[in-house]
C-alpha cells in the first residue's frame, strides 16, 4: 500500500487520519482507492470485512460401565458452541445472547483448527476422552468433557459429560454449554449446548439418561442442530448430532450404543449393563461392556460478502455454498491451517 501525504502551507505530510465532510458532517475515511489502467489500488487505510461464524468444538467420548457392575457410565458432553449474530438461529452456547461478529483485515490470514472428537472408554475404569478445541481466528470452541465410568467423575469442557453410576458429573463453559446430568444411581447423559442442567452454578439439575439438546444454525441456509450430548443406558444422544445410550445383558436383551455424528460436536453415548453376577431371581451373569461411543468432530463454517473470496492453507477441508444470496459461506470440517480474505 502506497503512503498518503497532504500538503499544507507548501509542506507535505503524511496522513494518518482522513476526513472528509458531507451533508455538513465530518466522517472519517478508513480505507481510500485509486484506478490506474483498469485496477484498483488501495492507497489509505486497512480494509475490513465483518465475518459471521459458528465454532463447534469436538465432542467428548462416552464412559462405559465396569465388568461384572450394573450401573452405566455417563454420556459424553458435547464440544462447546459459539456463534455470531446471523449464524445462531436463536441462542449462542448455554442460551446465551449470540456474539458480535469478528471485524477483520483483509489480506490477513487467520487460524482455524477443526477439534476432534474424543473416543469413548474401551477397558474398565477408563474414562471417555474429551474433545478437542476448535478455533477461528480469536474465537476458541472447548471440547466437550469425556464420561467416567461406574464410580468416577466425568470431565468437564464445552458441555460436561453426565454423571456415572455413583459417580459426580461434569461442569460446562459459560456461554459454550450445559453441565452433565445427574440422574440416578444407573448414570445420565451428557450435557448440550441448549441445556438442560446448570446445577454446577446453582440452578436446576435434570436426571436424565437422554443427552442434552444441542443449538441450531441456518447459516449456511438449511437449519442444522449441533452440539448434543451423549445419553447412556436407555436414553437417547440430544438433538444435534449426539450418540445414543446402550447397555448389555438386560436379561437376555441388549441396545448398541453410537458414537457422536461427525461435525456436529455430539457426545458420544455411554454404556451400561443391568443383569449384574449374583442379582437374585435372575440366570444372567453381567459381564457389562466396555466399550462406548466416541464424540463427533467439530466443524467452523463462516460467511463473508460475495465480493470477497476465502483462501484456505493445505491441510484444511473446505465446501463453498453459493446459495445463500448476497453472500460467500464456507464449511470447514477438517484440520489446521489458515484463511485469508481477498476481493474477488
Amino acid at each position: 500500500m502506497a503512503t498518503t501525504h497532504i500538503k499544507s502551507g507548501g509542506s507535505w505530510s503524511e496522513a494518518n487520519e482522513i476526513y472528509v465532510k458531507q451533508s455538513g458532517i465530518w466522517e472519517e475515511v478508513t480505507t481510500a482507492w485509486y484506478k490506474s489502467g483498469g485496477s484498483w489500488s488501495r492507497v489509505f487505510g486497512n480494509d475490513k470485512v465483518n465475518v459471521e461464524y459458528l465454532v463447534v468444538a469436538g465432542g467428548g467420548g462416552g464412559g462405559a460401565n465396569n465388568v461384572g457392575y450394573d450401573p452405566s457410565g455417563g454420556g459424553g458432553g458435547a464440544g462447546g458452541f459459539r456463534a455470531s449474530t446471523a449464524a445462531a438461529d436463536t441462542y449462542s452456547g448455554r442460551n446465551s445472547t449470540p456474539e458480535t461478529p469478528l471485524t477483520l483485515d483483509v489480506g490477513t490470514a487467520y487460524t482455524i483448527t477443526i477439534g476432534g472428537g474424543g473416543a469413548g472408554s474401551n477397558g474398565d475404569y477408563s474414562h471417555g476422552v474429551s474433545g478437542s478445541d476448535s478455533v477461528f481466528a480469536t474465537v476458541t470452541s472447548t471440547g466437550g468433557g469425556g464420561a467416567g465410568y461406574y464410580g468416577s467423575t466425568s470431565y468437564g469442557g464445552g458441555s460436561g459429560a453426565g454423571k456415572p453410576g455413583n459417580g459426580t458429573r461434569g461442569c460446562g463453559t459459560a456461554n459454550q454449554g450445559f453441565d452433565g446430568n445427574v440422574g440416578g444411581g444407573q448414570g445420565a447423559g451428557g450435557g448440550g449446548a441448549g441445556g438442560t442442567s446448570d446445577g454446577c452454578t446453582g440452578g436446576t439439575d435434570s436426571g436424565s439418561y437422554d443427552g442434552g439438546p444441542g443449538l441450531a444454525s441456518s447459516l449456511t441456509g438449511t437449519q442444522t442442530y449441533y452440539a448434543g450430548g451423549g445419553g447412556t443406558y436407555f436414553g437417547d444422544g440430544g438433538i444435534g448430532g449426539g450418540g445414543d445410550g446402550g447397555y448389555l445383558n438386560f436379561c437376555g436383551s441388549s441396545k448398541t450404543w453410537s458414537s457422536g455424528t461427525v461435525n456436529t460436536g455430539g457426545g458420544g453415548g455411554g454404556t451400561g449393563n443391568i443383569c449384574a453376577p449374583g442379582r437374585p431371581g435372575n440366570s444372567q451373569y453381567g459381564n457389562g461392556t466396555t466399550q462406548a461411543g466416541a464424540g463427533g468432530s467439530g466443524i467452523v463454517i463462516i460467511r463473508v460478502p460475495n465480493y470477497l473470496a476465502a483462501t484456505f492453507t493445505v491441510g484444511l477441508t473446505t465446501t463453498l455454498i453459493t446459495s445463500v444470496t448476497g453472500y460467500n459461506v464456507y464449511s470447514i470440517t477438517a484440520g489446521t491451517g489458515t484463511v485469508t480474505f481477498n476481493y474477488v
